[in-house]
């Protein structure tokens, strides 16, 4: 048999074209199972510490440890989705007052426009008029595919809980699935991928979070100072969009804008773009290097090309999921030879050492280690 190393060049090529082709439309194909599949795997890393405790320190079975900690996740999450949905009840209270400030600034808008470029209101009314006329022809399609958005969701989220279940549940079998797939002189290479990947996933996750609060406490802290109303929402919606690399914090500032333009009026829209842009450049800056850089070293490069790709195979789930799943690419390309390029594609230019197998962190967490063979060294 002709070894890869032996191939020519055009040969290696089109070989990872097609394998990238392969895995691109493997991808778009398999959505439904693989999305909800990639997000349990995040879950069910970050679950992994809890589900160990339950299950030896307090002597429960592996399916109630399981589910408990699956349950605590759910419950994480209902609280901040009650959070976010108090603040945006408060909106809804004062919707009338709302609307009253829009209709003011809109009018005040459509003065400005007639001074500056002479076009008069009524002209201004008619193009709205047009615009909003075709909004309606169009408005069943939009509420049939939002309904359907919102389905697909909750469906989403119910498989994303019964697959964290599950691989939390089997989680062992899989490290002995993973181990037995490959030949006996490997052990150790799968054993030091699989500690890395829980690590290096565990702490970016933990990072993104701490980052998510850290922004969001800033924003509401500087809206308020500046007198903007609804200050604790835009920050809360600041902190959870800044998880989207890139294309979040644009959202963010949008809807922000929309906010402070209704309820202040145009005074204060380039104070809250200072606000926001300057928390961006600070999270950017200090914040991301030294909380989630440090866990997961991708170039800003391939950082803005996976999110692409991310969000053109996946869409918005595609936007959060390409980090994670570059960053365990990365751990796996850096420990297989013929593959060791495209970590170093994929890492920055600070020298990185590679770690020893920790074999020590996966027999804490239940695995068998024994029969899995200790590293040569020369």
């Amino acid at each position: 048999m002709i070894s890869l190393k032996q191939n020519p060049f055009y040969t290696k090529l089109a070989m990872v074209l097609i394998s990238l082709i392969a895995l691109c439309y493997i991808a778009v194909l398999g959505k439904t199972v693989l999305v909800p599949l990639v997000f349990a795997l995040l879950f069910s890393v970050m679950l992994l510490p809890l589900a160990n405790f339950l299950e030896r320190r307090c002597r429960l079975p592996r399916s109630v440890a399981s589910i408990l900690s699956v349950l605590l996740l759910v419950g994480s999450l209902a609280g901040l989705l009650y959070l976010v949905g108090s603040q945006i009840s408060n909106l809804a209270d004062d919707w009338p007052q709302f609307k009253e400030q829009v209709m003011s600034s809109v009018t005040d808008v459509q003065h400005w426009i007639s001074a500056k470029f002479h076009i008069r209101i009524r002209q201004q009314m008619t193009y709205v008029n047009n615009a909003t006329s075709k909004l309606l022809e169009t408005g069943g399609s939009v509420i049939g595919n939002v309904a359907m958005s919102l389905s697909s969701l909750l469906l989403t989220l119910v498989f994303i809980l019964i697959d964290t279940f599950f691989l939390l549940y089997y989680r062992r079998l899989i490290i002995r699935f993973l181990v037995a797939v490959f030949r006996e002189e490997n052990a150790v290479i799968v054993y030091d991928i699989i500690a890395q990947v829980q690590s290096r996933i565990r702490q970016y996750i933990l990072g993104l979070m701490l980052e998510m609060v850290i922004v969001a406490t800033a924003t509401c802290l500087a809206l308020w100072i500046l007198g903007i109303k609804y200050a604790i929402l835009l920050g809360l919606l600041t902190g959870l969009f800044n998880l989207v690399p890139y294309i979040g914090i644009i959202t963010a500032l949008l809807l922000s804008l929309l906010v402070t333009f209704a309820t202040a009026g145009a005074a204060k829209l380039l104070l809250v773009i200072a606000v926001i842009l300057g928390i961006h450049l600070i999270d950017s800056n200090v914040l991301l290097p030294v909380i989630v850089g440090s866990k997961v070293r991708i170039n800003a490069f391939i950082t803005i090309l996976g999110v692409i790709i991310g969000e053109n195979i996946w869409g918005i789930a595609g936007t959060f999921l390409a980090i994670p799943i570059i960053a365990i690419a990365k751990i796996v390309f850096d420990r297989i030879d013929p593959l060791k390029p495209w970590g170093l594609l994929f890492g920055d230019e600070r020298d990185e050492k590679q770690p020893e197998p920790l074999k020590a962190e996966i027999a804490e967490q239940g695995h068998d280690v024994t029969n899995a063979p200790e590293k040569k060294t020369s």
